[in-house]
C-alpha cells in the first residue's frame, strides 16, 4: 500500500528525477548534482548536511529521542553513454546519461528525507541519507568514505537498486552473497613487430594475444568448479597501426566476476600462468596486471529476514520474491564490514510501456511507478527501525 505521505510527495519525486536525469554528471565530477542536492535538503527542518569528499552529500536526521544509527545510501553519478531514448527529459549533456536508474535512486530518497523530516520527533535514533558518488567508477565513492569515517557510529547499513530485470513494485532479495567481486586485468603480449610478407622475421603478438583470449576462457571450464559462479570477459583489444604492419604489442582489458574469495584470490595467478606460458612458445614476453575492484555484496541474514518481513507486511507476500546472484559489481561493499547491511532490487520493468532495455544501454528506461515503492520502503524502514 502506497500511504497519503507518499503520494504527495511523488510529483515532487518524480520532478526531482526527472532534473537529475536531464542533468547527468559522471563519477568524480557531480558537482552540480550535489548542489542541487544540498539546495533542496537545506529546506527540510531538522536535517544536518555534511561533505565527507567533494562531491556526494550526508543529511542527517536525528530523532527526539536516543537510539540506533542507520544509514541509507543512494548514488548519484551517471555513465559515459550517449542517450537514445528519446525522452523530452533526455540528457543535456553529449556523452552521458543516467543509464542505470542512479537519478530514480537520488529522487526516491531525496522524497524519504522530505517526509522523515516532519516527523524527527517520533524517531528514537539517528538515520544519515547518504547521496554518494562516483559508484561506477573504480575505486569507487564508497571506499573513499569509508576511509573519511562515513560510517563511524553506524549500526546499520541499507541500500537499494532500480532494476530493469524485474517488474515493477517487486523486491528481490537474497541473503548471502548477492553481488559479485569485480576485478580488472590488463595484458600486454610484447613480441617482434615486422612485415606483413615476412611473418617468419618476426614474433606475432597479434596471433599469441588470441592464443591468450581463448586460453583464459578455459578457466571457467576447466580452473573452476562447475558450480561455482565466474566469469572472465575480454572487453578491449588494442594493437596495430597499418594493414600490412605486424605490431610490436598488443593490449588486451578485461574483467573478472567471482563470488569466491578463495578464487578471486587464485585467478591472477592462473591468467599470469597462461600468458607466460603463450608468450615463451613463441621467445616473447608479457606485462600482466590484476586490479582489484569491488567485493561482494553480502546481506546479513537476520536483517535480510526482517525487512522481507516489512516488506511484505506493507505491499504483501507477493511482493518479495528470491533471486540468484547478481553478476554486476556494486561498490556499496566498501561501506561494508562496519556493521549488518541488506540491499534490495526494487524492480522498474515494465513491458507493456516499453521500458525493457537493460542498464547501461543507452536506451535504457526506468518506469517512474517504481519510485513510489521506494519512497515508501525507506520510510517503512526507518520509522521500523528508529521506532
Amino acid at each position: 500500500m502506497i500511504s497519503d505521505e507518499v503520494k504527495q510527495v511523488m510529483g515532487e519525486c518524480i520532478e526531482w528525477r526527472r532534473h537529475l536525469h536531464e542533468n547527468p554528471e559522471l563519477s568524480f565530477e557531480e558537482y552540480d548534482t550535489t548542489n542541487y542536492l544540498e539546495n533542496k535538503l537545506s529546506e527540510l527542518e531538522g536535517i544536518v548536511l555534511r561533505r565527507y569528499a567533494k562531491t556526494g552529500v550526508v543529511a542527517i536526521l536525528r530523532g527526539a529521542k536516543p537510539g540506533r544509527t542507520i544509514l541509507l545510501r543512494a548514488d548519484i553519478d551517471a555513465l559515459p553513454i550517449q542517450e537514445d531514448t528519446g525522452l523530452p527529459f533526455a540528457s543535456k549533456r553529449p556523452g552521458v546519461m543516467h543509464a542505470c536508474g542512479h537519478d530514480g535512486h537520488t529522487a526516491m530518497m531525496l522524497a524519504a528525507a522530505t517526509i522523515l523530516s516532519k516527523e524527527r520527533d517520533c524517531l528514537s535514533g539517528e538515520v544519515r541519507f547518504l547521496f554518494q558518488h562516483a559508484e561506477e567508477q573504480p575505486p569507487g565513492g564508497a571506499a573513499e568514505l569509508a576511509r573519511l569515517g562515513v560510517m563511524d557510529g553506524v549500526d546499520e547499513l541499507y541500500g537499494l537498486h532500480l532494476s530493469s530485470l524485474y517488474p515493477t513494485g517487486h523486491f528481490g532479495v537474497r541473503a548471502g552473497a548477492l553481488t559479485s567481486a569485480t576485478d580488472r586485468f590488463e595484458i600486454d603480449v610484447v613480441g617482434k613487430g615486422g612485415h606483413s610478407a615476412y611473418p617468419e622475421g618476426a614474433h606475432d603478438a597479434i596471433v599469441m594475444a588470441a592464443q591468450v583470449v581463448l586460453a583464459i576462457q578455459t578457466i571457467v571450464s576447466r580452473r573452476v568448479a562447475a558450480t561455482e559462479p565466474i566469469v572472465v570477459s575480454v572487453c578491449q583489444i588494442n594493437a596495430g597501426t597499418a594493414y600490412n604492419i605486424l605490431p610490436d604489442e598488443v593490449h588486451i582489458v578485461g574483467s573478472t566476476r567471482t563470488f569466491s574469495e578463495k578464487t578471486r584470490k587464485r585467478l591472477p595467478k592462473i591468467m599470469e600462468d597462461i600468458v607466460r606460458g603463450i608468450t615463451e612458445t613463441d621467445d616473447s614476453t608479457y606485462r600482466f596486471r590484476f586490479v582489484k575492484g569491488y567485493a561482494s555484496v553480502v546481506n546479513d541474514a537476520a536483517l535480510t529476514s526482517h525487512c522481507r518481513n516489512l516488506i511484505e507486511k506493507n505491499f504483501g507476500h507477493d511482493a518479495t520474491f528470491d533471486i540468484e546472484p547478481l553478476m554486476p559489481g556494486e561498490d556499496y561493499s566498501a561501506l561494508q564490514g562496519f556493521c549488518p547491511g541488506f540491499f534490495v532490487e526494487l524492480g522498474a520493468r515494465n513491458e507493456e510501456k516499453g521500458i525493457v532495455y537493460p542498464h547501461h544501454n543507452p536506451h535504457y528506461l526506468l518506469d517512474e511507478d517504481a519510485l513510489q515503492y521506494g519512497v515508501e520502503y525507506w520510510c517503512d524502514l526507518v520509522r521500523d527501525r528508529l521506532s
